[in-house]
């Protein structure tokens, strides 16, 4: 298992409706998560900055680095992007970070 820790950024004004969206997750979207190896997937936003914070833990990955060439996760990336910063392709600009402390 391995720990993932990111940054996406979202646009002024777009907290509420980015919480509507994920709390309305789509269910072919959860089944694809969990398909790939995702769980225990958090995001937190920092309303100072529109800076999100994700914490995702993943089996294999590999295995999740396929899901994003999933037509479900392509349609969500399609989804979000006019809620945040996005690339060419759709998918959130996400940065990777660096775990520097863990303590279960």
């Amino acid at each position: 298992m391995t720990r993932k820790t990111f940054k996406m950024f979202l646009y002024p004004g777009m907290a509420e409706e980015y919480e509507k969206r994920h709390n309305a997750l789509w269910p072919e979207m959860k089944e694809m998560i969990h398909e790939y190896g995702g769980r225990n997937y958090s995001i937190s936003l920092d309303t100072d900055t529109n800076v999100l914070y994700g914490y995702l833990e993943v089996e294999d990955e590999e295995k999740w680095s396929r899901s994003a060439d999933t037509e479900i996760n392509r349609k969500w990336w399609d989804y979000m992007a006019d809620i945040m910063e996005t690339n060419e392709d759709n998918s959130p600009v996400c940065i990777d970070l660096k775990p520097v402390f863990h303590l279960d």
